[in-house]
C-alpha cells in the first residue's frame, strides 16, 4: 500500500483537526501500518479509494476511525519509572501535609491513552491504605480517543500488556485472570474514572488538579497549540498544584504560566507560586 503525498497531506490536516496532533513526516511511515486493518475491516481496497471517501464526506464515521488508528496510544504500568517515585517519596508526602484539613487530593491524567497510567497512580494510594485512610482521592484520565477510553474503563489488558511495568507480585494483587484478559479488581478500577477530552478544550471537572500528568502528548503539537494546552492545564490546576511532563519535554520557550521546579525534576509549578529567583521563565 502506497502513500503518496497528498495523501499523506490529507491524513495529516484530518489528524491535526480533529486533536491537534501533527503527523510529522518523520511519523508519516506509521500510515501504511496504522491503516491496513481498518482498510481491511471496512472493506477498502487502496488508500486512494479510503481518501475519497473521506474527501466527499460519505462516511462521516470513518473519519472518525481513521484518527483514532492514526493517534499514538503507547504506554504502560509505571512508565519510566522514576516519576512515580518521584510522586511517592516527595510530591504526595508534600500534598498531603497541606490538604490534611479536606483530606482531598485530585489528580488528572491528561492523555491517559488505554489507562495505564490512571490505574498505575490508583495503585500508589491503594498500596499504603493506613497513610490514605480517611483520604478523598480523585483521579481523572483522559484521552481524545473514545476508543482508548473505553477500553480504560473496561480496565481489561491482555498478558502483555499488564506485564509491561508490573511485577508478579502487583499483578496478581491487582488484575484477576478473565476470559479476556486480565482485568483489574473493583476497588482500584472505583478510584479511576476517565473521559473523551480534548487537550485544546475547557478543562474538565472539577479543575483545579492538585497534580496533572501530561506526559509525552505536547511531543505531537505544534508551537502555537503547546502554549494553548499549557494555558489549559494553567486553568485548571491548583494554585499550589504540580505539573509533570515527560522526559523529553518542557515548559522552556513554551508557556510563560509555568516554571522548572528546581527541586523536583519533571515537575513545573504555576508561575504566580514561589517562584525562585534566578529562574528564567520563557
Amino acid at each position: 500500500m502506497q502513500v503518496s503525498d497528498s495523501s499523506s497531506r490529507i491524513l495529516a490536516g484530518l489528524l491535526e483537526a480533529r486533536t491537534g496532533q501533527q503527523l510529522t513526516m518523520s511519523r508519516r511511515w506509521r500510515i501504511e501500518t496504522a491503516l491496513a486493518a481498518l482498510l481491511r475491516e471496512r472493506g477498502i481496497p487502496t488508500l486512494d479509494e479510503l481518501i475519497t471517501i473521506l474527501v466527499m464526506g460519505r462516511e462521516p464515521s470513518l473519519a472518525t476511525q481513521v484518527v483514532e488508528a492514526l493517534l499514538n496510544n503507547e504506554t504502560y504500568f509505571f512508565r519510566d519509572r522514576s516519576p512515580f517515585d518521584l510522586l511517592t517519596k516527595s510530591t504526595l508526602p508534600k500534598l498531603a501535609q497541606r490538604r490534611q484539613q479536606t483530606k482531598r487530593l485530585s489528580i488528572w491524567s491528561a492523555g491517559c491513552s488505554t489507562g495505564q497510567e490512571a490505574y498505575s497512580l490508583a495503585m500508589l494510594f491503594a498500596e499504603d491504605p493506613v497513610k490514605w485512610a480517611g483520604w478523598t482521592i480523585d483521579i481523572l484520565g483522559s484521552d481524545v480517543s473514545e476508543c482508548v477510553v473505553r477500553r480504560a474503563r473496561e480496565g481489561t489488558y491482555s498478558q502483555f500488556e499488564v506485564q509491561r511495568g508490573l511485577g508478579i507480585t502487583q499483578m496478581i494483587r491487582w488484575f484477576e485472570e478473565t476470559g479476556n484478559g486480565w482485568r483489574a479488581v473493583e476497588p482500584l478500577r472505583r478510584m479511576v474514572r476517565f473521559q473523551v477530552h480534548n487537550l485544546l478544550e475547557p478543562p474538565p471537572h472539577p479543575g483545579k488538579f492538585d497534580i496533572v500528568l501530561c506526559r509525552n502528548v505536547l511531543l505531537y503539537l505544534n508551537g502555537d497549540r503547546r502554549a494553548q494546552v499549557f494555558d489549559r492545564i494553567a486553568d485548571a490546576i491548583a494554585p499550589d498544584g504540580s505539573l509533570m511532563l515527560g522526559a523529553g519535554e518542557t515548559v522552556i520557550g513554551q508557556t510563560r504560566r509555568f516554571w522548572a521546579d528546581p527541586d523536583s525534576r519533571g515537575l513545573y509549578r504555576m508561575v504566580d507560586q514561589e517562584e525562585p529567583r534566578g529562574i528564567a521563565v520563557a
